[in-house]
């Protein structure tokens, strides 16, 4: 089936792109650098293994996405400083693909924050992080209301709405948690569409009792075309976490 394939290409940005202090070296622009660069060995040359950092993972996702997307470009900018003073670094991915008559268009963002020994970074976290994956000419407006973090154990909703109109369209959907199997494996849960009314998704989850992230897949199917798309919830102990 089309759809199944597509889901893997949102979750392949996790681990790909990293955020820095801007004291680190080497700099950002390097980063990007090597991202975008055709060449593994552009990746060692910045990366070494640390904290939530795998330099062999980080290439076998960034691999996994070219796959996909032949033209994924990497943008890589400072990126607003964190309340506790720590600065970050927000990351974007794009790229596209032709699918027989399909054009599907793909854009992903992360916020991270990325320590450094040398002259390599060593370690990572991600602060949020988002992706989007749609077909068809029209850029269809779908709202994400997911919380990028939640306390541990709080019940919390997941609205994934269309932002105009139905106009009488018949739309289907689903929305499920990706295990950390399927994300390590970059696999798309079992997605079984369900005809949608009031123009959206509106379910409620609960999140775990220990700190940690839980990812969500999104997958719309609108006349106008596919909306898949992940987000990353963080799950926090302490309440002051849950705001930036």
């Amino acid at each position: 089936m089309l759809l199944r394939p597509l889901l893997p290409a949102a979750l392949a940005l996790a681990g790909v792109v990293m955020a820095a202090p801007l004291r680190a070296a080497p700099s950002l622009q390097a980063l990007q650098d090597a991202l975008n660069s055709s060449s593994p060995a552009a990746l060692e040359a910045v990366l070494e293994p640390g904290q939530g950092l795998d330099p062999a993972e980080v290439g076998r996702r960034r691999l996994a996405l070219r796959e996909q997307f032949p033209d994924a470009t990497w943008s890589v900018q400072p990126g607003a400083p964190l309340k506790d003073g720590r600065a970050t670094t927000q990351v974007k991915v794009t790229g596209s693909r032709q699918d027989g008559p399909y054009r599907f268009r793909f854009e992903a963002q992360q916020q991270l924050v990325l320590g450094s020994g040398s002259n390599r970074f060593n370690s990572q976290e991600v602060i949020r992080e988002s992706s989007l994956l749609r077909s068809g000419d029209s850029d269809l407006k779908v709202g994400l209301l997911i919380p990028d973090a939640v306390l541990t154990g709080q019940r919390y909703d997941l609205d994934v709405v269309f932002d105009e109109p139905l106009e009488g369209a018949v739309v289907a959907g689903t929305i499920k948690p990706v295990s950390p199997g399927e994300w390590l494996r970059l696999q798309t849960p079992d997605l079984q569409l369900e005809a949608l009314g009031g123009g959206g998704i509106f379910k409620s989850a609960q999140a775990p009792y220990q700190p940690g992230t839980q990812t969500w897949a999104v997958l719309l199917v609108h006349p106008k075309g596919i909306v898949a798309a992940s987000k990353q919830v963080r799950v926090v102990a302490d309440r002051a976490a849950l705001s930036f």
